[in-house]
Formats: structure tokens, C-alpha cells, sequence
């Protein structure tokens, strides 16, 4: 175990830098203000230094809206605020006190997109528990395919590429005319559920036409665990306790 101030206080913190790439790439990325004392409980069991962007983004950082909304990045967020998305100790139940036997295992959750779509940091056996990818390398639930995703990159890339234009490229096919103001809509533990789903093939030949409702993202996480099991018979596992 690392002490607190082996993680905060040290060389070359990442913070500046992220913030300076989110700030200027050509997709909007609005950062929440932070709760400090989570941010240092929760760097403090992830055991993650502020030199890497994960570190920096928990301890910093309130969360990041990202695309409007499209994507929410958890961090250390402030109760009460403006805008407010659930933290990244609450979606990835970090106990309430340090415990040094507590493991992101099989990884953990740092974003998810208001389609029901989740980005996992991979932990330490991934292939254990049917998901592609490396340890530490990113992957994502996809909610249009209900499959995991390597995405061939660890976190510090991802969280580059998530101000780039890939992440237009990358839900190119997932989007239809005026979602930004369905987005902008949802409260920060909100997604949308369509119908027919995202999944169907009524879907993915008209996305616009299907009908569309906010819903508690337990709600669609849920949908698409028992997706997987009725359709495959495998569970996806874990993807954030929202």
C-alpha cells in the first residue's frame, strides 16, 4: 500500500496536461467540479498516482461531459452541483473506507454514453471473464451489438482520443438528426432507451425512427444484461452500479 501523499504529491502531475488536451480538441468536453476529500479516498484505494490520467481525473476532476453529454467520464463530483454525474466510487462501489483487498477486478467502469455503452479499464485476468483485451488496455460494451469490444489502446490514449474526431467516427452509425437536444435533456444518471432496440435490425436500418425515452441507466444496463443471457446464454458482467 501507497500513502496518500506517495500518490498526490508528485512530479509532473497529469491534471495540467489533460486539461489542456481536452480543452483543445474539436469535440466540447465540459469538466465538473470536484469533491476533494473523494477524490483522495478514492485515489487512495484506487492506489493510482496523480501523474496518470486516471489519478488525475478521480482527484481533480468532478467528471467530464463530453459531446454535450453523449459521454460521461466519472471522477470525484461535487454533491448538489449543476450538473452532476454519478462518481466513479459510486459506480464502481468502492468500499466506504480503504481496503486493501478490494481489486477492480475483472475491470473498472470510467465512462459510459447515454446508449447504455460502457468503457472498462481492464483488470488483471480480463480473459477470465470473457471479455477481450489485454489488462490494462480499454474495452467497451457495446450496447448495438451486446458485445465487448477491445479498443487497443490503455486509458491515457483513450482519454486523448475522447476530445479527437474519432469519436465522431466511432458512433458515426449510432446517431441520428437532433440528438444533442434529446442529450442535453437527461439528467446525469439517465440514458436513452429506444425501441425497437439499438440492437434490432428495425433499429439499425432507420435509427431515427425508432421512438426514444429517457430512462435510469440502471435501467438500460440492466436491459442489456438480460439480453446477453437470453440471447447467448453469457453474461456480460459488471458494467457500473448506476
Amino acid at each position: 500500500m501507497r500513502e496518500l501523499s506517495e500518490l498526490i504529491d508528485v512530479e509532473e502531475p497529469a491534471w495540467p496536461e489533460l486539461r489542456e488536451i481536452v480543452g483543445a480538441g474539436p469535440v466540447s468536453v465540459e469538466v465538473l467540479p470536484a469533491d476533494g476529500g473523494l477524490g483522495r479516498a478514492s485515489i487512495l484505494q484506487l492506489q493510482v498516482t496523480a501523474r496518470s490520467y486516471l489519478g488525475a481525473v478521480v482527484l481533480h476532476c468532478g467528471g467530464l461531459l463530453v459531446d454535450g453529454g453523449w459521454l460521461r467520464v466519472f471522477g470525484s463530483p461535487v454533491d448538489g452541483a449543476a450538473r452532476e454525474v454519478p462518481s466513479l466510487a459510486q459506480v464502481n462501489q468502492l468500499p466506504g473506507a480503504f481496503d486493501p483487498t478490494w481489486r477492480a477486478d475483472p475491470g473498472l467502469v470510467v465512462a459510459q454514453d447515454v446508449l447504455g455503452g460502457v468503457f472498462v479499464l481492464n483488470g488483471g485476468d480480463p480473459a477470465g471473464h470473457g471479455r477481450p483485451g489485454a489488462p490494462g488496455e480499454m474495452v467497451y460494451f457495446a450496447p448495438d451489438s451486446l458485445r465487448w469490444e477491445a479498443l487497443g489502446v490503455g486509458h491515457s490514449a483513450w482519454m486523448a482520443w475522447l476530445s479527437s474526431e474519432g469519436l465522431d467516427q466511432f458512433y458515426a452509425d449510432l446517431r441520428w438528426p437532433g440528438w444533442k437536444d434529446e442529450v442535453e435533456a437527461l439528467n446525469g444518471d439517465q440514458g436513452l432507451s429506444l425501441f425497437p432496440p439499438l440492437w434490432s435490425t428495425e433499429a439499425r436500418q432507420d435509427l431515427s425512427a425508432t421512438s426514444r425515452r429517457a430512462a435510469p441507466m440502471t435501467e438500460l444496463l440492466g436491459v442489456a444484461r438480460d439480453s446477453c443471457r437470453q440471447f447467448d446464454g453469457v453474461d456480460p458482467g459488471f458494467l457500473g452500479a448506476v
